[in-house]
Order: C-alpha cells, then sequence, then structure tokens
C-alpha cells in the first residue's frame, strides 16, 4: 500500500496563508528546496484538494515564463510529468488532462487511491482536504516546514480535530539557517 505523505509550510503561529490568502511568505532557500527534491524522490502521485490545485495550476505549467528561480527552474519539469489528482466537489475536469479528478466521498477516493500500485502519494499544503485525511486516518507522514514569521490570521495549519491523534517524531532540522522542517510519522 501507498503511503500519503503532506508536505506543508506553515507560519509559527500555525497558518497556512496570511488573513488575505497571501502565501507570499515562504522562502524556498537552497536546503529547503534540496529537502522538498528529497522527499519528491519517493513521490509517484501528486494529491491536492481544489484550492490548492488551482494555486498550482496556475503557476507551474509555465512557471519557468515567470521565474529564473533554481528552485522553480528544476521543479516545474517534475511537477508538469507527475501524475496529479485532485479531490474537489466542484472542479470541472482540467481541458488538458493534467489531472483526475476525483468527487465523491474523500474518505473512500482517497483510500482507494493509496490501494493503487506505485509510488507513494504527495499531499501539498491545504488545510481542508489534509484535515479530512488526518482525521480519517488516511495520512502517514507530515513534514512541515515552520517559516519565520508571525501571519496572525488567516487559514489555519489544521481545522478542529474530533480525536487526538498521536505522531512519532522522525525527524527535525534547520535549513537555510531560518526554517525548522518537522518530519513526523503516525505512531
Amino acid at each position: 500500500m501507498r503511503r500519503i505523505v503532506y508536505l506543508v509550510h506553515t507560519s509559527v503561529d500555525g497558518y497556512i496563508e496570511g488573513p488575505e490568502g497571501e502565501f507570499d511568505w515562504p522562502v524556498m532557500g537552497p536546503e529547503l528546496s534540496a529537502y522538498v527534491d528529497e522527499v519528491d524522490e519517493g513521490i509517484g502521485t501528486f494529491l491536492y484538494g481544489r484550492v490548492v490545485w488551482q494555486m498550482m495550476a496556475s503557476f507551474w505549467p509555465h512557471a519557468e515564463d515567470l521565474s529564473d528561480d533554481p528552485h522553480v527552474r528544476r521543479f516545474a519539469p517534475r511537477w508538469r510529468a507527475m501524475p496529479k489528482v485532485v479531490v474537489s466537489r466542484s472542479l470541472p475536469d482540467p481541458a488538458d488532462g493534467a489531472a483526475r479528478v476525483l468527487r465523491g466521498d474523500a474518505t473512500a477516493l482517497v483510500a482507494a487511491l493509496k490501494a493503487e500500485p506505485g509510488k507513494d502519494i504527495l499531499l501539498t499544503g491545504g488545510t481542508e482536504l489534509a484535515s479530512h485525511l488526518a482525521a480519517a486516518g488516511l495520512l502517514d507522514e507530515w513534514v512541515i516546514a515552520v517559516h519565520p514569521v508571525v501571519l496572525g490570521g488567516g487559514r489555519r495549519l489544521f481545522t478542529r480535530q474530533d480525536k487526538r491523534g498521536a505522531l512519532d517524531l522522525v525527524e527535525s532540522r534547520t535549513v537555510d539557517g531560518r526554517v525548522v522542517v518537522l518530519r513526523y510519522a503516525a505512531a
């Protein structure tokens, strides 16, 4: 069975975007970029909720035209080539076939996705789908990059959970002299 790895950037006060939806505060320095590349090596599918998919799909297909950042240039071809799955009740099917859209019971659909053969699944960012999958016990690993910023509001890392979920700390690492990466596994 494939594992689901949840990779997310958060502020010190636990927000994944600012009060106005800003996501201009995470800094992908060379060490954090290399760490994300390491995580990506074991991944065979990118998984998104609708909101994060729309953000990713508006940037990565033509990212090299928008940025000369080394991380962007290295990751963009990988993003385009990777199979992508979006869980959404309202997203129309992408016209270019860039992603497969799953509609219906997210828990059952993602459990079936995990049961498919292949490499692990990477869920990137977002809070609703991640919170839903965490509550259902479907997340296997959390990779949380804590950036040195206080946003003071916005979208929380996780929505309220009905029960506690124990995690085992697998790794903690400071990268680029400013970001702390915490890696946890389901206990």
